[in-house]
């Protein structure tokens, strides 16, 4: 079999210290960029996490601190734009979806690239189908060892089309050193998403490995911790989520926690505490150190500061939230469930899903259906609206969103004459 190796220009091939990122201007916003750019030249160090404030007079937006493309998601886009511009005969294909939003993997279809799998992992597209001239892009949330190993069996070379976001391989390298300490690895992620899948199977190679998906599943793991339930109920209960040879007498004596990037940072270090603390009640008088690996929260930085947005726009009265992103970003739908528990909150993928003054279609994270709902904005005046996105939600898309709902306020100030103090 022939071979053929495609090479990217240098600033494309890996992730630099603070590098800048070229996006296409179809997903850049220049009013969303401004704010923006206003709040970075103002605090620098990022320790406030105030929302921005519009007021439009009977309309008033609270735009959150930190939302948007991350750093992993603005190299995987510039990665796969720079393919498509620099090789346009060549068979251009992702593993599976770039990053969770609609409008970025609309577009890189119409530009001719193809999915080789869908988000739960199932094939479109053959494997036979491919060949060792075919470039193949890994998407920010990694791939397994398994689909690696099918790639360099067919000849394909990807070292220069791996966009994995650096912070994902962090997590890998977390659970490889635990690993080798002769820790089980403990994740928690939802087991059917990317890049949960892709780090099971990195950590399995250094260690016995278990997904917990939340707290319910981690009690789940206590039970069996404790001895009180019969180990052969484990493999029913984790079908599918743990290591093959996993043995429940041995491998859960000595535990350490990593997590999918993407969870929620407080559901992540409550199910750390309670399995640590579970050990300390199991192996009474022990050195803990002996059972529980010591290690730091692993989210990526744009988890944590949208995350931390959140919590402080969610300090500020209002009266509705409208969330932006994909349906299946995990990301995305923690913001959501952070804001619906305090207010009305709205979860869409496009200002294309404001119906009308009167109508939304938004997603039900609980239900997984769209749902329309009427009356969303309240007769009240002035309406004070939050807005803000995940970390593969382009700026566009929340311009669009800001746009619509102004539009549906004629005595409202221009947008022109509200950025003045933003420029």
């Amino acid at each position: 079999m022939s071979s053929t190796v495609h090479t990217l220009p240098q600033k494309t091939t890996k992730f630099k210290k603070m590098k800048s990122f070229q996006i296409p201007d179809t997903f850049k916003s220049p009013v969303i960029g401004a704010i923006k750019e206003f709040r970075r030249k103002q605090d620098k160090m990022k320790k406030d996490f105030t929302p921005t404030l519009l007021d439009f007079g009977p309309v008033r937006f609270l735009i959150a601190r930190h939302f948007g493309f991350c750093y992993g998601v603005e190299n995987a886009v510039e990665t796969a734009y720079q393919i498509i511009k620099d090789y346009p005969t060549q068979n251009i294909y992702l593993l599976s979806e770039m990053i969770h939003n609609p409008e970025v993997n609309r577009d890189l279809l119409d530009q001719g690239v193809r999915f080789i799998m869908d988000t739960s992992g199932r094939q479109l597209i053959p494997w036979e189908e491919l060949t060792a001239d075919d470039i193949v892009i890994i998407p920010a949330f990694g791939t397994t060892l398994e689909i690696q190993a099918k790639l360099a069996e067919l000849g394909i070379q990807t070292e220069h089309y791996d966009t994995t976001c650096p912070f994902v391989e962090k997590v890998w390298k977390r659970a490889s050193s635990i690993g080798q300490s002769e820790y089980t690895i403990v994740i928690h992620g939802k087991p059917a998403h990317e890049e949960t899948r892709a780090t099971f199977s990195h950590a399995r190679q250094n260690a016995p490995t278990v997904i917990v998906k939340d707290m319910k599943e981690a009690q789940k793991l206590a039970t069996y911790i404790r001895g009180e339930k019969p180990a052969e109920l484990f493999y029913e209960e984790f079908k599918g989520q743990y290591s093959e040879g996993f043995t429940v007498e041995k491998d859960l004596q000595r535990i350490g926690v990593v997590n999918q990037t993407t969870m929620l940072a407080s559901d992540t270090q409550a199910i750390a505490d309670y399995l640590k603390q579970v050990m300390i009640e199991t192996y009474e008088g022990s050195d803990i150190t002996a059972h529980f690996a010591d290690t730091r929260d692993t989210l990526c930085y744009a988890t944590n500061d949208n995350q931390s947005a959140t919590y402080g726009l969610l300090e500020e009265p209002a009266d509705l939230c409208i969330v932006a992103g994909g349906y299946n970003s995990s990301n995305t739908s923690h913001l959501v469930e952070l804001c619906e528990a305090k207010l009305p909150t709205y979860f869409i993928e496009n200002a294309a899903k404001i119906l009308d003054h009167h109508l939304i279609r938004h997603y039900d994270l609980h239900e997984k259906v769209e749902k329309v709902t009427e009356h969303y904005l309240p007769d009240s005046s002035p309406v004070t609206i939050m807005l803000t996105c995940g970390a593969s939600c382009p700026d566009k898309v929340v311009e669009d969103i800001l746009i619509r709902l102004l539009s549906f306020y004629p005595a409202a100030k221009s947008l022109d004459e509200t950025m003045e103090a933003f420029i």
